[in-house]
């Protein structure tokens, strides 16, 4: 476990803050902005917490005053066959963490994903849209929101989709370097999502805390909406190459989980408690690009 001292601020003493996942591309982001805002953060790894233990989840949650879950099965396709160890830990692992949580008095957030729904939609999913999970993974994510809301009712939930960072293996990172090794490329532009940064929805999730929002479901993407295709023409741009980038269908690449055509989510319940929503996909990679791509 890893100890980052708070920076000096109002309450800082008083709020210990637990980063569950905490060497993910998220987590990482996590444990800086709650550290930036002042809070004494401890960050804990896979390798240190089996968050299918229900006994060492309890031990390690103790003492805490706010716990994040940034731990999570993401590798969607090998859910496909992996699904009972897949919902190990979305489902049993974040059930213990809430039940650990709320034995220790302290608030959770929840991190969860826009794979619960199953893409069909053609305006933003509300935060109270029915889940229907189309993949291995969108069933355990969306069996462990249920565990958490159960185990925990003022648990924050927060949804998310289409992550990118700097600390971690992502979609801009690799397109930024295959358009510098082809003279082409090939992007689906039919599915449409919101490109969100790590950095960002960190800084979300303190501010959601901060601002003490009830327990429920919120939505934690950037604004606006664009295809891969759209984004991958920005990637490039910003790494300073002129590769074409054309466009292709999800049908070209026959992957074992689908992939839902349309991620994007609508951010009404930020706005209800008072919780400014990320801003526009598009201006915020503006900002992110040159740290996420190692440009500065």
């Amino acid at each position: 476990m890893t100890e980052t001292p708070g920076v000096a601020g109002e309450h800082a003493q008083d709020q210990r803050w637990l980063v569950v996942g905490a060497a993910g591309m998220l987590g990482q982001d996590v444990v800086a902005a709650a550290s930036a805002a002042g809070h004494h953060v401890a960050g804990i790894r896979r390798s240190e917490l089996d968050i299918t233990d229900a006994m060492a989840t309890r031990a390690a949650v103790a003492g805490y005053d706010v716990v994040i879950n940034c731990a999570a099965w993401t590798a969607v396709d090998d859910a496909e066959t992996h699904e009972p160890e897949a919902f190990a830990v979305n489902a049993t692992g974040a059930a213990n963490l809430a039940c650990a949580t709320a034995a220790a008095g302290a608030r959770m957030v929840h991190v969860s994903t826009d794979y619960v729904f199953d893409g069909g939609a053609t305006e933003p999913y509300p935060e109270d849209a029915p889940v229907q999970p189309r993949s291995a993974y969108g069933r355990t994510k969306a069996a462990g929101e249920w565990a958490v809301r159960a185990e925990m009712p003022d648990a924050v939930v927060v949804r998310t989709a289409w992550l990118y960072g700097a600390g971690g293996r992502c979609f801009p990172k690799t397109i930024a370097r295959v358009a510098g090794e082809r003279d082409r490329l090939s992007v689906v532009d039919d599915q449409t999502g919101q490109p969100t940064w790590t950095a960002d929805l960190a800084d979300l999730i303190v501010r959601l805390v901060g601002a003490e929002a009830p327990g429920g479901i919120y939505h934690g993407t950037s604004s606006g909406a664009v295809t891969w295709w759209g984004f991958a023409r920005e990637i490039v741009a910003a790494a300073g190459h002129a590769t074409p980038v054309d466009t292709t269908t999800s049908a070209a690449y026959q992957l074992p989980a689908p992939r839902p055509a349309y991620s994007v989510l609508g951010h009404d319940r930020l706005r209800e408690v008072g919780v400014e929503p990320i801003g526009d996909w598009a201006e915020r990679w503006k900002v992110a690009a040159p740290v996420v791509l190692g440009l500065s």
